[in-house]
């Protein structure tokens, strides 16, 4: 558990200690991140070389950094609903529902972004 009394610069290296734990972790126990982490790497040099303006090239670039963003907080919710327990329970199964259907949001957004920047 984080040093609840670390503060200024310690607080700060504290942070990015976590962060960087969070990511191995979600890189180490969820495929689905590896795969976006692989389409972000893809996708990121085609942006560049696609998007005609700054604006364009973020965008595109953006909507590849929600996935992640959303499957890093999918995880989250996955993790913890998996901590209280695997038996089914409906409030769990709605929690996990709802987190994929976030992700799927993102892609769906990255799907139309691409589509109509590309156009």
């Amino acid at each position: 558990m984080a040093n609840q009394n670390a503060k200024g610069i310690k607080r700060l290296i504290n942070a990015c200690i976590f962060s960087v734990a969070g990511f191995k972790a979600t890189w180490t126990h969820e495929e689905a991140f590896r795969q976006e982490v692989i389409i972000f790497v893809v996708s990121t040099p085609i942006a560049l070389w696609l998007g005609e303006t700054t604006i364009e090239k973020l965008l595109l670039i953006g909507s590849v950094v929600l996935i992640m963003l959303v499957e890093l907080l999918n995880s989250a919710v996955e993790a913890v609903v998996d901590r209280v327990g695997f038996e089914h329970h409906e409030l769990s199964g709605r929690a996990k529902d709802i987190g994929s259907a976030a992700v799927m949001m993102s892609l769906a957004w990255a799907a139309v972004t691409w589509t109509l920047i590309l156009i």
